[in-house]
């Protein structure tokens, strides 16, 4: 078996492989090193693709106390549709909704709570923002060990319900997910609990790299790959799983890393726009993306550094944005994925625009967690179909009203706009309506009739933007 153990990133002290530790006394980030060498020609992947099948390249765990629920081996789907409309004929998306508990995290839970049952711990403690703690839960369950999470103030409904059903013990630490970060680390150095945070674990590291194999095996090497950024450790780590795929002399080139995070709160992306090597927390809490509220990334000067040395880049987006992607992706590709995940397709779609991605280039996004986790988004749209009975010609004459607002037009290019989702007859039914009520005003250009919005009509649109705030 080939040796592993930890080694500092800063300094190069190396030590015991376990129990796993976050970090040296200089200060500096331990991870898991291998002799790369021999693991090449000793690594035999067997069985289906999952997890466990690469068992060879992380670090080992007695076959007695592996703790699985058939994680890891999630589909690599091709986008045809969504891949269309952008111009793309190789975009994938890893879709990770397809684990147990239905996000990314059940890889580094089935790997850490394996771990923590081989060092015969009892009691796990894990600091977390949600698709982790619910992941932890699950698996500590399948163990028979005790699980104590930390949750920042907010939490994703959905994600809190499963590790309340679980059985989980719960303790809110926090507004955010640092502080519940910070509050992990006192406990263990107080009570000696195995320590499962997976930004304090570098075994999630190892986990995490797994995604890296599986899309190789799956037959795809991207040009591109982007993923979600919160802590940092997902984008390092899926970059460390193709670097030792090139190490092993098993691909040629590595794939650009692109990490996206939420315009609310982007100290990665700071950094990397200004050229930094320091990543200075900033952000706040206002953002739909809990799964990358992230304001003092751990690892996010190791993505950042994977980010630069792949040539890759970081870019921000809005909830606004994030969300008609995830509406997209739901339409286009029948996957309905948590805010944070359509992030990536949002981020895709900007450097399309900006040229730095190729229409011939093979783009993959991560898609780490399903939107049924996030019942924020479920009320939006329950709320939406109940009131489309009611509304509908509301939500129409605000549509036609938004169409006229900055250039005015007639009936036949306003139904045309409207990609012909109600009959020609409707649309100038509407027009017609609005006109008699004051929203629009009329003018004769020829044959046609050019429709401008009003005062009254401006005011009209405010208002309605103004109640979806409430």
């Amino acid at each position: 078996m080939t040796e592993t153990y930890l080694k500092c990133d800063q300094c190069g002290e190396t030590q015991s492989p376990f129990p796993p530790q976050f970090t040296c006394n200089c200060g500096g980030l331990l991870e898991y090193e291998y002799d790369y060498e021999k693991l090449g020609v000793e690594a035999n992947f067997v069985g289906a693709i999952s997890l466990w099948r690469y068992a060879d390249v992380m670090p080992k765990v007695g076959r007695e106390n592996l703790v699985t629920l058939g994680e890891g081996g999630t589909p690599l789907q091709h986008s045809k549709r969504l891949g269309q409309k952008l111009g793309l004929k190789r975009l994938y998306f890893k879709d990770e909704t397809r684990n147990p508990t239905n996000s990314y995290r059940d890889r580094c839970a089935s790997l850490i709570v394996s771990n923590a049952l081989e060092l015969d711990y009892s009691t796990l403690i894990c600091a977390s923002n949600g698709n982790m703690g619910a992941s932890m839960a699950a698996y500590s369950s399948k163990a028979g060990l005790n699980c104590q999470i930390l949750v920042p103030k907010k939490v994703d409904e959905g994600k809190l319900a499963q590790m309340m059903i679980y059985d989980a013990i719960l303790t809110e630490a926090g507004e955010i997910l640092d502080e519940s970060i910070e509050r992990a680390i006192k406990i263990v150095e107080e009570t000696h609990w195995y320590q499962a945070t997976a930004e304090l674990n570098p075994l999630a590291i190892e986990a995490g790299k797994t995604l890296a194999y599986e899309i190789f095996e799956q037959g795809v090497v991207p040009d591109w790959v982007i993923v979600p950024l919160g802590s940092g450790g997902t984008l390092y780590s899926i970059w460390k799983g193709f670097k030792e795929l090139k190490e092993f002399g098993w691909i040629e080139d590595l794939p650009k890393m692109v990490g996206t995070q939420s315009e609310a709160c982007p100290p990665v992306f700071k950094a990397f726009v200004e050229g930094s090597e320091t990543i200075t927390p900033i952000g706040d809490s206002n953002s739909i993306a809990l799964a990358i509220l992230v304001m003092n990334p751990i690892r996010g000067r190791k993505a950042l550094s994977s980010i630069r040395d792949s040539g890759g880049r970081v870019e921000a987006v809005s909830d606004s944005e994030m969300l008609n992607a995830e509406k997209r992706v739901a339409k286009l590709e029948g996957l309905f994925v948590e805010p944070a995940s359509a992030a990536t397709v949002t981020c895709l779609e900007k450097l399309l625009d900006m040229g730095v991605i190729d229409d011939g280039d093979t783009v993959l996004c991560l898609l780490t967690s399903s939107g049924l986790k996030v019942p924020g988004v479920l009320q939006v749209l329950a709320k939406k179909r109940k009131a489309k009975g009611v509304a509908l010609n509301l939500s129409m004459k605000s549509q036609i009203l938004r169409m006229i607002e900055f250039k005015s037009s007639y009936g036949y290019e306003v139904w045309k706009d409207l990609e012909e989702a109600v009959t020609l007859q409707a649309v100038y039914q509407h027009l017609a309506s609005l006109e008699r009520k004051g929203f629009l005003s009329s003018a004769k250009k020829g044959e046609k009739k050019f429709f401008k919005i009003t005062t009254k009509g401006k005011r009209a649109l405010k208002a309605i933007e103004d109640l979806k705030h409430l």
